[in-house]
């Protein structure tokens, strides 16, 4: 890896880094309540709010350091669940092929029903689900066509001598993933959990934007965006600003990835 490269890494891991300590730290460090009116709806920037008001006249600066937390969490826990089922999925269909076809068939079938449809309905035919079926709901969807991604990986793994030795000796299936297969996917780990982080935080927006119930709470970037469109042309920043927080967190996350790919692939 080069200097220019190396400088570029650092800087693209310096920002995110700054943004999920802010996003972390944001609602001890907003400077006025998040629900507490300053002024007139949709003012200017001023001194008492730096990025001017909202509809309702509280603080965008606020709102924004605040918004960011749940929204994140919620979509690294989301990301985190369908990387992790989907690396044992399959890894497990590459060392049992009948498996295999099982993945396939279920990747067929859940790429029939679109995601925000399917939100749609279990979102609102379950309204006592809260995040923890929005997350529930978000695994289900994404870990078949992420397992198909990591049995396609495995499966040179799963052909390899070492672990044809392993199983010839009768190692459990447990074993041959623990031990095996699943160390020598990293890079593909590394590049789903970035893929399926950026994929979480559209499904959670969308969630937020479409008011479902979700438990994200009323001060949340996607939400912000939807109330304030409103006035964008007298406070353009209670849009802007939200909507950038959401795509600087989300392409950072993608070019992280893509920097450290070629790095693990030339290991």
């Amino acid at each position: 890896m080069n200097a220019t490269k190396r400088f570029g890494l650092r800087a693209l891991l310096a920002v995110l880094a700054a943004v999920a300590l802010v996003t972390v730290a944001g609602p001890w460090i907003a400077p006025h309540g998040v629900h507490d009116s300053l002024d007139i709806p949709f003012t200017g920037p001023s001194g008492a709010a730096w990025l001017g008001t909202d509809h309702l006249g509280q603080d965008v600066t606020s709102n924004l350091l605040a918004g960011g937390w749940g929204l994140i969490t919620l979509a690294a826990v989301i990301a985190v669940a369908v990387t992790g089922c989907a690396a044992v999925l399959g890894a497990t269909a590459a060392l049992r092929p009948r498996l295999g076809v099982v993945v396939e068939r279920l990747t067929d079938a859940s790429m029939l029903v679109p995601p925000i449809l399917a939100m749609l309905l279990v979102m609102l035919s379950w309204p006592d689900s809260g995040a923890v079926g929005l997350v529930v709901l978000a695994t289900l969807i994404g870990t078949p066509y992420s397992a198909r991604v990591f049995a396609a990986a495995a499966a040179s793994v799963a052909a390899s001598g070492y672990v044809e030795v392993a199983v010839a000796s009768g190692e459990s299936l447990p074993y041959l993933l623990a031990r095996e297969v699943l160390p020598n996917l990293r890079p593909t780990v590394l590049a789903q959990l970035g893929l399926r982080f950026v994929e979480a935080v559209y499904l959670v927006s969308t969630a937020a934007f479409l008011q479902l119930p979700a438990a994200l709470g009323q001060t949340n970037w996607a939400i912000m965006v939807r109330d304030n469109s409103s006035g964008i042309l007298l406070n353009p920043w209670s849009v802007l600003a939200p909507a950038a927080a959401i795509a600087i967190v989300s392409i950072g996350v993608a070019c992280a990835i893509r920097t450290f790919e070629p790095r693990e692939r030339s290991r």
